[in-house]
């Protein structure tokens, strides 16, 4: 049996309210504020306010609103909507066996939703520094903005005002940039960390 990608997602939410979430995250991220009650209700035509406060129940018990009493638009944005994929268990070079419903854990792909708390970007790769470490050319990495790291995390650092994708390194006091490539030396020139890549994704 063949599956498509969507019937990979496991959602927390059903389609409807899906939508009603969304309309939520994009009003409070492009406005800076969240719809009311009402607003919401006229949105999607409902006929009774009760049935958004009914939508909105489930979406604080799911974790992606929380609720400031007293106030009109009294609804904040906890966290993005996402969706997750389960992972069920590894591949082999022979007959797929792909048991759907014994999955072992899931990738929550909500870690790459940008926050203003949590700011997240993305860098396409470029050049062969990180072959090594199965980086290649037009790999997309998907970066955390921070300004600190720890030895051996793979960095976007700014070098001489551009951008380059490396291994942090320190020992004792120490710190250097280090490609994962044997043709590249070390980099001890001066150096400021933009990110730490958290992920890469390639596409085939």
């Amino acid at each position: 049996m063949w599956y498509k990608p969507t019937d990979m997602i496991i959602q927390d939410l059903t389609y409807k309210q899906r939508k009603v979430l969304k309309f939520i995250q994009e009003k409070i991220t492009q406005e800076g504020i969240p719809p009311t009650i009402r607003e919401i209700a006229r949105n999607f035509g409902f006929s009774s306010t009760g049935t958004v406060r009914d939508y909105l129940k489930v979406f604080i018990l799911r974790g992606y609103l929380k609720k400031t009493p007293k106030k009109s638009r009294h609804i904040e944005l906890k966290k993005h909507l996402g969706f997750r994929v389960p992972v069920i268990g590894q591949v082999i070079a022979g007959a797929p066996d792909l048991a759907f419903e014994e999955f072992e854990e899931h990738i929550d792909f909500d870690e790459f939703s940008s926050t203003p708390e949590q700011p997240i970007f993305a860098l396409r790769i470029k050049g062969d520094s990180l072959i090594e470490a199965g980086i290649f050319e037009g790999d997309m990495a998907i970066v955390k903005k921070q300004r600190i790291a720890k030895d051996k995390d793979l960095v976007i650092a700014l070098l001489n005002q551009e951008a380059t994708a490396k291994r942090f390194r320190q020992k004792n006091s120490k710190i250097w940039l280090e490609a994962a490539n044997k043709k590249y030396p070390p980099i001890y020139k001066n150096f400021s960390i933009i990110g730490r890549v958290i992920a890469v994704i390639k596409k085939f």
